[in-house]
C-alpha cells in the first residue's frame, strides 16, 4: 500500500530516523494488551495529529489554545506530555500538523491556526501559519502566514515527492481547498476549491467542510474530512476519492464512515497513523457530552481499507479493545 499516512517512513535517513518498527511477537503467557478510550482523561483534547519518528509518536493537539503542546508514546495509548514545542503571538492556537521535510533539509515543519489579530484573544478571525524546528520537540519558530481566513491544514507528500497543502477556507463559509506548495514554506500557484457541504450529515448542525486529510492507496487519493458542527454531537468523519490530489473529488455514498453511536458523541477532527501493529490507526476526538460544547477527549479505533478500496473504521467508547 502506498499512502500518505502521518506516520513518516524515514527508513536509512539519518535526519529523520526509520519510522517503521518491526512487529514483535510477544510470548504466548503474556496477556493481550488493550486499550480504552478515553485516552488523557485528565486533559482537554481535541484535534490530534499524531507523527511517528525512530518508533516513538509524537502527538500534537488542539489542547489549552496557549501554544502547542506535545506528547509522546511509545505504543499509541500511554501518553506523556514532554514539552511545549510553539507558542506564537497572537494566541488562539487551533489543529496542528508537523511535517518532516525527509527528502528535503530533514527539519520539521508546523502548520497552525490561530488569531488574525492579537486584540481579540476570543476571535474567530483564523489564519494558517508555519513554523520551523530541527526536532519534533521543538522550539519552533514562525516563519509567517499561509493563509488568512482560514483554519485546518494539513500537508501531504505525493510519491513523487510534490507537495499539497489542503485547509478551509473560511471566505463566504466551509470549503476545503488544495494549495500546491513548491517547498514546505512557499505556495505555487493558486488554491483549488474541491469540498464544500453539500449533504445532509455535514449540515445537520451548520454548514462544515473542516478538518482535511488526505491519504493515497493504490493510485487513488482519499481526502478524508469532518462535518457538521465540531460541537455538536452530531460531528463525524466522511471522505472523498480522486485520482489527482488536487481533485475532482467524488464523495463516498457511504459517509460518514465515523458517527456517533451507543456511547460515542462528536467523533471527528482526526489523523491516521501506522501502529505498531503495522496496522492503520484513527486518532481523533469524541464529545464527552450531547450538549453542545468543545468539551473533548482523545481517542484512536482502527481504520482499514477493504479489497475493494472503501475505508472502514471500528470507534470504541469506555470498553477494552485490543491495542495496537
Amino acid at each position: 500500500m502506498t499512502a500518505k499516512i502521518c506516520v513518516l517512513i524515514l527508513a536509512a535517513l539519518a535526519i529523520c530516523p526509520s519510522a517503521r518498527a518491526a512487529q514483535i511477537t510477544a510470548p504466548a503467557h503474556a496477556p493481550a494488551k488493550t486499550y480504552r478510550n478515553p485516552l488523557l482523561p485528565e486533559r482537554e483534547i481535541a484535534d490530534p495529529f499524531v507523527l511517528r519518528v525512530a518508533g516513538k509518536y509524537y502527538l500534537y493537539p488542539t489542547s489549552d489554545t496557549r501554544g502547542i503542546e506535545v506528547f509522546v508514546s511509545d505504543d499509541l495509548v500511554h501518553w506523556e506530555r514532554k514539552a511545549r514545542a510553539f507558542r506564537d503571538p497572537r494566541g488562539g492556537d487551533w489543529a496542528p500538523e508537523v511535517f518532516c521535510n525527509q527528502r528535503g533539509d530533514g527539519k520539521f515543519y508546523l502548520y497552525y491556526t490561530d488569531n488574525m489579530s492579537r486584540r481579540d484573544r476570543r476571535s474567530l478571525e483564523k489564519q494558517i501559519g508555519v513554523a520551523v524546528a530541527a526536532n519534533p520537540l521543538g522550539p519552533f519558530t514562525d516563519k509567517g502566514v499561509l493563509a488568512t481566513h482560514a483554519i485546518d491544514a494539513d500537508l501531504f507528500q505525493d510519491d513523487d515527492g510534490s507537495l499539497y497543502l489542503s485547509y478551509v477556507d473560511l471566505t463566504g463559509g466551509f470549503k476545503i481547498v488544495v494549495q500546491p506548495m513548491a517547498d514546505p514554506l512557499t505556495k505555487k500557484g493558486e488554491p483549488k476549491v474541491v469540498i464544500h457541504p453539500t449533504e445532509e450529515w455535514e449540515t445537520r448542525s451548520g454548514h462544515v467542510t473542516e478538518g482535511p486529510f488526505m491519504l493515497k492507496h493504490k493510485g487513488t487519493y482519499y481526502l478524508m474530512f469532518s462535518g457538521s458542527g465540531a460541537d455538536s454531537p452530531n460531528y463525524a468523519i466522511g471522505y472523498a476519492t480522486s485520482k489527482s490530489p488536487t481533485g475532482p473529488f467524488e464523495k463516498y455514498a457511504g459517509n460518514p464512515i465515523v458517527h456517533r453511536g451507543g456511547n460515542v458523541i462528536g467523533p471527528g477532527h482526526h489523523c491516521v497513523v501506522e501502529g505498531p501493529d503495522g496496522k492503520l490507526w484513527l486518532v481523533y476526538h469524541q464529545k464527552w457530552e450531547e450538549k453542545q460544547s468543545f468539551h473533548r477527549f482523545l481517542a484512536i479505533d482502527p481504520l482499514w481499507f477493504d479489497e475493494q478500496g472503501v475505508l472502514h473504521a471500528k470507534v470504541s467508547r469506555g470498553t477494552d479493545e485490543p491495542a495496537p
